[in-house]
């Protein structure tokens, strides 16, 4: 899955945040319904300038993000403690 062709930044869109394409409905706040509970079916029928595709993009993003970073690091040190 090639995100880049569903997400971008632009710093005139919020702030630069990482958004769908084409929206302005950013990683984080789609990542965020998911982690509240939402079915991807709810998330399509809410907003439905998103395609399956774009939120598969947000999950291809966000692994790829998390696999250059070690902030969990830490996090996880702290609960084994």
């Amino acid at each position: 899955m090639d995100w880049k062709t569903y997400i971008h930044s632009d710093p005139k869109i919020l702030l630069g945040k990482p958004v769908v394409k084409g929206t302005r409905l950013s990683v984080e706040f789609i990542l965020g319904l998911f982690s509240e509970g939402w079915t991807q079916q709810q998330i399509l029928e809410s907003y439905p300038t998103l395609s399956a595709i774009a939120i598969q993009a947000v999950f291809a993003f966000a692994a790829e993000c998390l696999k250059e970073d070690v902030f969990y690091t830490p996090l996880l040190s702290a609960e084994a403690g």
